[in-house]
């Protein structure tokens, strides 16, 4: 790794590591310390409200005896009088001060009571009996084992069994704690994905495409597997990789980087499969349980991304199945995206619990959305529909459930400008990659190790993402980048898919493929890059934190897409708040005008979309979608909602000694909606093989319905008359083909 003797430089040289004095003057100001006193303000140091709210006049009343003493009995009885009027005029000045700020600043902050911070050793199973640490603590996990916790930020832990649902964790100084409001214009999203844990990506674990050859993607994976039933075989391979491929002590190490934020793709079949389908059904969802404990542990909050949709909504290997999108696309396209609308809808009562509310402050309804197949009037039109049936249940506002990610479908960020005004938080998410782009992308990085480390990458980085980056918050509102990588080209073991293909990167792959030959100009490049996209996107996710090793040459294939390997090598920032004013060292000036709109973060405003906004949209389903000529659209098939709900069930909590409410995974009790399911004696194409099938003769379900009757059907919520009937997560759904219980 490269070496800087002076630290008295300015930032004309990104990456330059900063003395601990210097980086102040540059480095983001760390949030009001809740657990540190403050003898400047009274206010900030009684976090948890252990001392007085109103400041002490004992010394004035002292004083005021004293005198008292030394006069004649009738003036001792005026001065007390007098002083007497005088400590009520002050007390009414001072409760009209104190309480608004009791109210408005402490109260919400009050849950820290009786928070005790330490370091070194102690955990829930020391004899101690210690339920939070800071750096240097032990952790004990699960079966005895052991690693101490770093955390050079004032980051520190905190779990309780008798308490599993404290949201009093901190993952380092300059993020609120859990059970503390986050403030979307002045805190920033320092995150990264937990790729390929739970939605299986060939580049991510290259073993599994390894061993079994013939599999592209996680459907043909699951096939292969279940066939394989020799020793070591079968879909349980996949609940293994589950319980070990990411472990708490990962989810230590993020929280110790500097991290505060993780983003969780997960399946849709965590909740169901139908017939046909061969994923792993109904298994993965207890261990995203336990990833959101370890967060809530760690004080780390979750974008939860839905990842993969009925029918795939790009095509791409990680939506479950590689070819063709039959999301709001084709034959199956309304039908698929119905029961997609159902998966949004049961996760939505899920994390909008109270117990999961400061955990879960975002969730991604659909991940990647093809929008040039689906086109943006339809994706629109799903949009408003699963945010009208989102709010519906959570209720208006912030506090009220998550934020709602979408996608801004490969077509730019500038394209959403003004999307649906008057809605109650909803942001957009981009994922800017080089890797991708089909250029050749060949132009050296490893050119130095001081101000010229990276050749035109990072300015590159900072010129393309920056700009439109902020315009889109000015513009648009919340805008975050779900995904990017250090992949400035598109080498990597499987990176674009199993199937043989020639990079299009112009240079020798091989050096990218392998970490342990990169030299420090190499290193020095790669950093830059990673400081300047940092800087460019300002709130962020990795992707991703773990690459798995291949089994050919045992090592990490694709180097430049591990946060983890990154930190290991030195290029990736142990702090990540060294990259700001990255680009501005490269002359590239990110304005932002610093404000949302009340609505856009869940204040005035919010829910009330103007009749203008949706005139053009507001119609479900949609009255057109590709694939399917105007006049056929009333015989497209759809389903019916009469079939059961599935509810996701809570952790189940065997540590405790108390009596604890963990939930019942259904937030709004009103919502009593029946599931989509096949309607009884129709014939259905191929949900995921629709594109070329043709349109049924007879109407089999409601079909295309027009402008006018859809938007009086468009609803928030839909009544039914059926009722809904819970599946509880040991039985199985009237629609899955293989009885999977958890």
């Amino acid at each position: 790794m490269e070496s800087y003797p002076d630290y008295s430089v300015d930032r004309s040289a990104p990456g330059t590591p900063l003395s601990l004095g210097e980086a102040d003057r540059f480095l983001e100001q760390p949030r009001a310390s809740f657990l540190e006193s403050n003898t400047g303000n009274s206010v900030q140091s009684t976090p948890n409200n252990s001392s007085p709210l109103l400041a002490s006049n004992k010394p004035e009343t002292d004083h005021g005896l004293q005198q008292a003493k030394s006069g004649s009995g009738t003036k001792r009885g005026r001065l007390i009088i007098l002083i007497l009027v005088g400590l009520g005029v002050l007390a009414v000045i001072v409760l009209a001060v104190v309480l608004p700020v009791y109210f408005k600043v402490i109260k919400p902050r009050q849950n820290q009571d009786n928070l005790t911070i330490g370091s070194g050793s102690g955990n829930p199973a020391s004899p101690s009996g210690a339920t939070s640490g800071g750096d240097g603590s032990e952790i004990i996990v699960d079966g005895g084992a052991n690693f101490t916790y770093k955390n050079p930020f004032g980051g520190y832990w905190v779990y309780d069994p008798n308490d599993p649902f404290n949201n009093n964790a901190r993952p380092n100084s300059w993020t609120p704690p859990l059970n503390t409001s986050w403030d979307w214009t002045t805190d920033r999203i320092y995150g990264v994905n937990l790729g390929g844990l739970f939605v299986i990506e060939p580049f991510i674990t290259p073993s599994f495409f390894e061993k079994y050859t013939t599999a592209v993607d996680e459907w043909t994976l699951s096939e292969a597997m279940a066939a394989d039933t020799s020793t070591g075989g079968g879909l349980s391979q996949l609940e293994d990789h589950y319980n070990t491929f990411i472990t708490e002590q990962d989810i230590a190490e993020i929280a110790g980087a500097g991290l505060n934020w993780i983003r969780l793709p997960i399946p849709y079949w965590a909740i169901e499969t139908w017939p046909g389908e061969p994923f792993l059904a109904k298994t993965s969802w207890k261990y995203i349980l336990r990833v959101l404990g370890w967060a809530r542990k760690y004080g780390l909050r979750v974008n939860l991304d839905l990842h993969t949709i009925p029918g795939s909504q790009n095509g791409y290997n990680h939506s479950g199945k590689l070819g063709q999108v039959n999301f709001l696309n084709g034959v199956m396209g309304i039908a698929n995206a119905q029961r997609t609308l159902n998966y949004i809808r049961i996760i939505t009562e899920f994390i909008a619990q109270q117990e999961y509310l400061d955990v879960v402050p975002m969730f991604g309804i659909v991940n990647e959305a093809l929008l040039s197949t689906i086109g943006k009037d339809q994706l629109t039109d799903f949009y408003l529909e699963a945010h009208n049936m989102i709010r519906g249940i959570t209720g208006l506002g912030a506090g009220n459930g998550p934020f709602i990610s979408i996608h801004d479908g490969f077509v730019g960020l500038d394209s959403w400008a003004g999307f649906l005004p008057g809605s109650d938080r909803i942001n957009i998410d981009t994922h800017p990659y080089f890797a991708f782009d089909n250029e050749a992308n060949d132009s050296p990085i490893a050119t130095g190790l001081g101000s010229d480390a990276g050749g035109i990458w990072p300015a590159q980085a900072c010129n393309a993402w920056g700009p439109d980056i902020n315009s889109s918050r000015s513009d648009f509102g919340v805008t975050i980048a779900g995904e990017f990588s250090n992949g400035y080209n598109d080498c990597g073991l499987f990176l674009k898919g199993t199937s043989p293909y020639t990079p299009t990167y112009g240079g020798d792959c091989s050096l990218w493929q392998d970490a342990s030959t990169w030299n420090d100009t190499v290193i020095a490049g790669v950093k830059e890059f990673a400081l300047a996209s940092m800087d460019a996107t300002q709130n962020w996710f990795f992707w991703t934190w773990k690459i798995g090793n291949s089994t050919a040459n045992s090592r990490v294939e694709s180097p430049l897409w591990s946060y983890q390997l990154g930190l290991e090598g030195g290029w990736i920032p142990t702090d990540p708040r060294e990259a700001v004013g990255a680009c501005a060292a490269q002359g590239v000036s990110q304005p932002w005008n610093q404000t949302f709109q009340s609505w856009q973060t869940g204040g005035v405003g919010a829910g009330t979309i103007a009749a203008t906004a949706t005139a053009e949209f507001g119609v479900w389903p949609p009255a057109q979608i590709s694939g399917v000529a105007v006049d056929q659209m009333a015989f497209v098939p759809t389903y019916t909602p009469t079939g059961s709900v599935v509810t996701l069930p809570p952790p189940t909590l065997t540590a405790t000694t108390k009596s604890i409410s963990e939930g019942n995974g259904w937030f709004d009790s009103s919502d009593t909606t029946s599931a989509a399911t096949a309607i009884a004696g129709c014939s259905y194409p191929d949900a995921w093989d629709a594109i070329s099938a043709t349109v049924p003769a007879t109407v089999c379900g409601g079909g295309a319905v027009t402008t006018s009757t859809a938007a009086a059907a468009s609803t928030v919520i839909p009544t039914s008359t059926t009722g809904v009937t819970s599946v509880p997560a040991t039985t199985s759904t009237t629609t899955d083909d293989t009885t999977v219980t958890q």
